[in-house]
Formats: structure tokens, C-alpha cells, sequence
């Protein structure tokens, strides 16, 4: 089942944050986003020449609309994660598979054929109650504007995976949507870092951002050919996964355990993704 690319996906992004936490102390925001970016769009840019293949398509607007959905996602979740507590943040931006379930929804009953599988939608909401329960969110009364802004993060990511279900439909290899992301990442990275400015390169912060970068691209990648190829309700559901890896990799680096209702919300996640994987829904 091509859904099931989300489950290498989540584990390259929970390596992703692993590598990112490591650096910190070394780099800005900023620099992050723009070496993230810059060693995907190298890497493809390499492999392409390689195999003969061109960076050129047919599918351009749709290729601005998704980089553009996905760079306004990943500016807000940053922004929410320097204002909010981890948890709060990442709770919220996980909210985008319920807002995925919402606009599959909402596309068909305006096609008139309203042929979902609720109890697969409902499985993703029972995800999300998982999702909250493991990462027990708080958000003070004064930050309600980054916690808007995470809320507006997972609608803007909803929408980006959506676009990247069109082009994949559209017979886009999903290296070429990657790469179209990437530049725009490296567009706002360049943006971020005019502001906030560079550090110094070492050897050990370029290590940790070719980690990063690398983590990244194969994220993006088995993201984009699950929710290209895959059902996307499915593949929304098995996004949860990330929260579980990056529980285990909390308590294996830090020996941060979760309380008992942590352990209850990680079963739920897992009893919520067996479900999607049994009820292969009409795809959508």
C-alpha cells in the first residue's frame, strides 16, 4: 500500500527534529530553513542531471501553489514554535489531517457524491485525541496569536498535501514536486536570514545540516509519493506515527517518559492507524 510511505516519511522527520534540536545553539531559525532547503534542491538538482531528467513542467501554477501553501505552513509552525510550549505546537500543527478529512469531505458533497468513510474520518479525529493526549498541549492566555498561527500552520500543510495529491494525479514524479518545495524553502530561508542574519559554519553544525537536509528530502519525498499515489485519508491518518517516533526518540536521547496518559494517547494513535490500514476507504 503506497500510504504506507507516510510511516518512513514520519520517521525521516522525527530525524529531522532530532538533527534540528542538536543545532539550535549553533543556528537561527532562519539558517535552518535555508540549508534544509538548499541541500534538497543540489541533491535533485544532481540526481537529475544524472538520469537525464528536467527540472521543466507543464504543472508550474500548481507547483507555486503547493511551495507556496507549504512554505506559509512551515514559516507559521516556526513562528508558533519560539512562541508556544513544544507540545502546544506540535499539536496543533498535527491538527492537518482533521483539516485534510474536512476538505476531502467537503469536495465531494460538492460533487454530489459524498463517498467517504466516516468511520475512517473518524478514526483520524480518534488519532488527533491520541496526538493530544501524548503531548498534553497547554497554551497561555497572552499567546493566543501563535497558537492561531499554529492552528493556520496545519490548514495551510492540509492544502499543500492536497495540491500534492492533484500533481501526483497529474502524472508529476514526486522528486519534481520535492524539488519545486525546496526552492521555495530556500526562497524564505534567504528571506529569514537577511533579516536575522549567518552564523559561522563549523564542522559539526555542517554535519548536523546536511543531516537535517538529507532527513529532509527523504521525508518529502516518501511524503509526497504516499499522498500522491496513496488514499489520502489513509495517509492523513499514518502522519500521527511522527508523534510516536518522536516519543521514543525523547526517552532513548533525553529519557523523557510519558505520563500514563501519554502511553494511552501513543495506543490510541497506534488502534487509530491499524483502522485507516483495515478500511481502505474509496480514494480520495
Amino acid at each position: 500500500m503506497q500510504s504506507l510511505w507516510m510511516l518512513v516519511s514520519a520517521f525521516m522527520f522525527t530525524l529531522m527534529g532530532l538533527f534540528i534540536k542538536l543545532a539550535a545553539n549553533e543556528y537561527n531559525t532562519g539558517e535552518i530553513v535555508l540549508y534544509r532547503s538548499l541541500i534538497g534542491v543540489i541533491v535533485l538538482l544532481v540526481m537529475a542531471r544524472l538520469r537525464g531528467q528536467s527540472i521543466r513542467t507543464r504543472h508550474l501554477g500548481s507547483h507555486v501553489k503547493r511551495s507556496a501553501a507549504g512554505v506559509i505552513s512551515l514559516g507559521l509552525w516556526f513562528f508558533s514554535l519560539t512562541q508556544l510550549p513544544l507540545s502546544t505546537a506540535m499539536t496543533l500543527n498535527y491538527m492537518s489531517p482533521i483539516w485534510i478529512s474536512l476538505i476531502v469531505m467537503g469536495t465531494a458533497a460538492m460533487r454530489g457524491s459524498l463517498r467517504t468513510d466516516f468511520r475512517l474520518v473518524a478514526a483520524i479525529f480518534a488519532g488527533f485525541v491520541g496526538v493530544a493526549l501524548l503531548l498534553q498541549p497547554t497554551i497561555d492566555s497572552q499567546a493566543w496569536v501563535a497558537g492561531v498561527a499554529g492552528v493556520v500552520s496545519g490548514v495551510f500543510s492540509a492544502v499543500a498535501y492536497m495540491q500534492v495529491k492533484e500533481l501526483g494525479a497529474a502524472g508529476e514524479p514526486d522528486w519534481r514536486i520535492v524539488f519545486y518545495f525546496s526552492a521555495g524553502g530556500v526562497l524564505l530561508g534567504l528571506a529569514w536570514v537577511a533579516v536575522e542574519g549567518l552564523h559561522p559554519m563549523t564542522w559539526r553544525g555542517a554535519g548536523l545540516m546536511l543531516g537535517v537536509g538529507i532527513a529532509a528530502l527523504i521525508a518529502q519525498t516518501a511524503l509526497t509519493r504516499a499522498f500522491s499515489l496513496g488514499n489520502t485519508l489513509v495517509t492523513a491518518n499514518l502522519q500521527y506515527s511522527g508523534v510516536i517516533f518522536a516519543t521514543l526518540i525523547s526517552m532513548l536521547v533525553w529519557g523523557d517518559w510519558p505520563a500514563l496518559a501519554g502511553w494511552i494517547g501513543m495506543l490510541l494513535i497506534v488502534a487509530s492507524g491499524m483502522t485507516a490500514l483495515r478500511r481502505p476507504s474509496p480514494s480520495a
